[in-house]
């Protein structure tokens, strides 16, 4: 995860150089965070550079650029082993009442061989015991796992396990849709009997925000 200090600065730089058309300088960064000395400032924008945010040539003054998200959509260069997902806070795995809230409360380092892609792609913290026996690439959804959204995805099928939205509030389950009359169940994979399956109805405020695509251990 990049620490707060490091999001800190990138907030930082991207607003410095909205509104100033150039890059500060490491002096300037250290000024304003109030640090040691540059070679800390250095290490924050280096440590930027290595997730993906931003561009810096060597031994080139204001040279900082941060990436678009157009450049974020590509595919993961190979030369990058790792890099960093937002996590948007926990959603529940058991009855549907943990806040979906679109605040950023962190960042998961990712390996490039679990996923070769950033665009649309964010993490959930896994809370509650309701699927855990489901099983994605081979790992199950247990409580404080985080899981990997695809945003893109919005048209589940059958046996998708997805992320949805019932009344603001966020919870993750197995799709299922009856081909005849379109009822929609949400279902659980639990060890936990007592979780019981989640029907939708059409006053239900229900939406489909993606699909888990993969699973990072806690």
């Amino acid at each position: 995860m990049l620490t707060k200090k490091q999001k800190e600065v990138l907030d930082f730089l991207n607003t410095y150089l909205k509104d100033k058309g150039y890059a500060p300088s490491l002096d300037e960064i250290r000024r304003h965070f109030k640090l040691v000395s540059v070679s800390t400032a250095h290490y924050h924008v280096q440590r930027l550079k290595e997730e993906g945010y931003l561009q810096k040539t060597s031994n080139q003054p204001r040279s900082i650029n941060i990436n678009s998200n157009e450049v974020l959509k590509t595919i993961i260069p190979k030369s990058i082993g790792s890099f960093s997902i937002p996590v948007l806070g926990s959603a529940n795995a058991g009855s549907a009442t943990a806040l979906a809230e679109e605040n950023i409360s962190g960042y998961l380092k990712v390996s490039r061989k679990d996923l070769n892609r950033k665009n649309g792609i964010f993490a959930l913290r896994v809370a509650g015991d309701s699927m855990n026996k489901a099983r994605i690439d081979g790992k199950n959804l247990e409580d404080g796992d985080f899981v990997l959204i695809d945003s893109e995805y919005k048209s589940p099928k059958n046996g998708d396990y997805i992320l949805s939205i019932i009344d603001n509030c966020a919870n993750l389950k197995k799709f299922e849709e009856d081909k005849k009359t379109g009822e929609i169940r949400l279902l659980s994979e639990s060890k936990n009997p007592t979780h019981k399956p989640i029907y939708v109805s059409s006053e239900d405020n229900f939406m489909v925000n993606g699909k888990i695509i993969s699973v990072v251990k806690k």
